[in-house]
C-alpha cells in the first residue's frame, strides 16, 4: 500500500514538472531551435558572418566618402582645423600604405606524418600554430620598431584583434588559412634583434628545431615590403595618440 500511494502522489509531480520544462524551454526558444544546426557548420557560420563583414566595410566606405565630401563643403576653421588634425593622424593610425625593407616570418602547423606520428609524451596542441603565436610575432615587431604590420597581407592597427577559429586565423572577420605569413617594416636588424630576444618566440624556435615537434618557423629579410592602407571598420569613435 505504502510503494502504490508514493506512486500515485509521485507520478502527476513528475508529470507537472516536466510540463513546466516544457513550458520554460518554449519561452526561451521563442518557437525556435535552442540549438540551431547551423551553429554545428562552423565553416559555413564563419564564411556567412565574413560575407556579412565585407558588405558592412563596403557601406562604410562609401559612408566615409559622403561624410568628407559634405566636410569638405563645410565653411567653417573649426571643422578645417579637425579635418587637418585627421590627415595628420592617418599615418600613424595605419590608414596610409608603408613600403620599404623589412623582414617575413611564416609560422605553420607540423608536417601532418609527424602530427600522425607524434609521442605519447608530446602534447599535439604544440605541433599547431596558435593564436597567442601569431600575436607574439606581432608584439615583437612592435617592440622592435616596425613602422607598419601585415597578417596574411592585411594591415595590422591597434584594434585588431587575432583569433583563431579551428585552422584558420580571424582578422577583421575574415578567415585565412595557414601557413600565416607576418611582414614587418622596418629596419630589419632592429626587428630581427627583437624577434630573437622574445622569451616566448624562443621557446617557439626550439619547439620548431625538435624533430619531434617540428612546428613551422621560417624567418627571411626582405629588401621591400608593402603593407597596404587599413580599410576595414575602425572602431573608436576618438583617439588621443600616446606621447
Amino acid at each position: 500500500m505504502g510503494r502504490s500511494r508514493v506512486w500515485r502522489i509521485g507520478t502527476p509531480v513528475v508529470v507537472l514538472l516536466s510540463g513546466t520544462l516544457f513550458v520554460v524551454s518554449a519561452q526561451s526558444s521563442e518557437g525556435t531551435d535552442l540549438r540551431p544546426g547551423r551553429y554545428d557548420d562552423l565553416a559555413g557560420l564563419v564564411a556567412a558572418e565574413a560575407e556579412r563583414y565585407e558588405e558592412l566595410a563596403d557601406q562604410v566606405v562609401a559612408l566615409n566618402d559622403e561624410v568628407a565630401d559634405l566636410g569638405s563643403q563645410v565653411e567653417d576653421d573649426t571643422v578645417r582645423r579637425a579635418q587637418a588634425e585627421v590627415e595628420r593622424l592617418r599615418d600613424p593610425a595605419g590608414l596610409v600604405e608603408r613600403t620599404g625593407p623589412g623582414v617575413q616570418v611564416t609560422l605553420s602547423d607540423a608536417p601532418d606524418a609527424v602530427i600522425d606520428a607524434v609521442p605519447d609524451d608530446i602534447e599535439k596542441k604544440l605541433l599547431v600554430v596558435h593564436q597567442q603565436d601569431i600575436q607574439a610575432v606581432v608584439n615583437a615587431l612592435w617592440k622592435g620598431g616596425a613602422e607598419a604590420v601585415t597578417i596574411a597581407g592585411q594591415r595590422i592597427i591597434s584594434t585588431t584583434g587575432i583569433k583563431c577559429e579551428g585552422n584558420q586565423v580571424l582578422l577583421q572577420g575574415l578567415p585565412y588559412p595557414q601557413p600565416y605569413v607576418i611582414e614587418g617594416v622596418g629596419d630589419p636588424g632592429s626587428l630581427t634583434s627583437a624577434i630573437a630576444e622574445d622569451p616566448y618566440l624562443q621557446v617557439y624556435r626550439e619547439q620548431a628545431d625538435d624533430p619531434d615537434i617540428a612546428v613551422g618557423w621560417d624567418l627571411d629579410l626582405e629588401d621591400e615590403v608593402t603593407a597596404p592602407a587599413y580599410d576595414g571598420l575602425l572602431g573608436l569613435s576618438f583617439a588621443r595618440p600616446l606621447r
